[in-house]
Formats: structure tokens, C-alpha cells, sequence
């Protein structure tokens, strides 16, 4: 899968390529988390190909690889955020609100299955409402002799 254009991780660039995984351990339609010291990241073969992450919801940090992988829309299992894998872009916003990554406001929202949800007052909810929901950040990738390698910050 192409990266999308300006969503490449901060600090790879000049990186060398390394082992992250064998290709034949990611079936298609599956997901992998992996730790490399302090980073936690997503392996994902997706409709769309493969691609590596942060294993972290761009909204409130919650791992991704928790939650559920639906062609290339992966969804975060702590507010029902989901995020389009293609394009680094939301497409189901948070119920929580908050800012998108352009900055604007998008009010919470409540499943159909759930009784509406009021405009928050509390310090919390006004906090989250300030919360950027921010686009995918990716690592490079390639496969080389059955290989998944990604270039990794430093």
C-alpha cells in the first residue's frame, strides 16, 4: 500500500530497513502488534495491502490492534472511531467529539442503539471536545525474501 502523502512517521526518513515480521505470519484480513522498545505499532494486511502504524488511535491513544479490522477501515474499540487505513483519513468520527485534524468541531454523537447524548459541561467532556482527532501516521515497508521490513525511527 502507498503511503498517503504527507503521513510518513516523523523520523524515518534515511532509516534503514528492518526485519519486522515474516509476510507468511500476516494472513490477509489480519493484524499484528508489534513493540519496538518504546514504540507500539500495527502490522496490517488489509484490503488495500500491507501497511505498519502506531498501534494507537489518533484520538485518545487506545490500542487499534484491540479493536477490529474491516476490509481497510480499522476501528478503535474505546469510542467507535474508525479510520480509513488507504487514506489515513476518519471516517466515523469519535462519540466523544472533539477537533478533527483540520480543526474544526464536530459535536459528540451517540450510536442508534443509545439515548442521545447531551452537549458536554464537565472538565472531562470540555477536554475531550479539544482533543485533535488526527490523520494515520505510517512507516515505510517492503517485503524481500518472504520478509516484512519497515524503515523505524532511531
Amino acid at each position: 500500500m502507498a503511503i498517503p502523502a504527507g503521513l510518513v512517521a516523523v523520523g524515518v526518513d534515511g532509516r534503514p530497513y528492518e526485519a519486522v515480521a515474516a509476510a507468511e505470519e500476516l494472513p490477509a484480513g489480519t493484524m499484528r502488534r508489534l513493540t519496538r522498545g518504546d514504540l507500539d505499532l500495527l502490522l496490517v494486511n488489509s484490503t488495500a495491502g500491507l501497511c505498519l502504524i502506531d498501534d494507537r488511535c489518533p484520538h485518545m491513544a487506545a490500542p487499534l490492534s484491540v479493536g477490529a479490522l474491516d476490509g481497510c477501515i480499522v476501528a478503535c474499540p474505546l469510542h467507535s472511531g474508525r479510520f480509513d487505513l488507504s487514506t489515513g483519513d476518519t471516517v466515523q468520527f469519535p462519540t466523544t467529539g472533539g477537533l478533527d485534524a483540520d480543526g474544526n468541531y464536530r459535536p459528540p454523537w451517540t450510536p442508534a442503539s443509545s439515548a442521545p447524548k447531551p452537549e458536554p459541561t464537565d472538565v472531562k467532556a470540555r477536554a475531550r471536545s479539544l482533543t485533535r482527532v488526527r490523520r494515520l501516521r505510517y512507516y515505510p515497508l517492503r517485503v524481500r525474501d518472504g520478509i516484512i521490513e519497515a524503515r523505524l525511527p532511531g
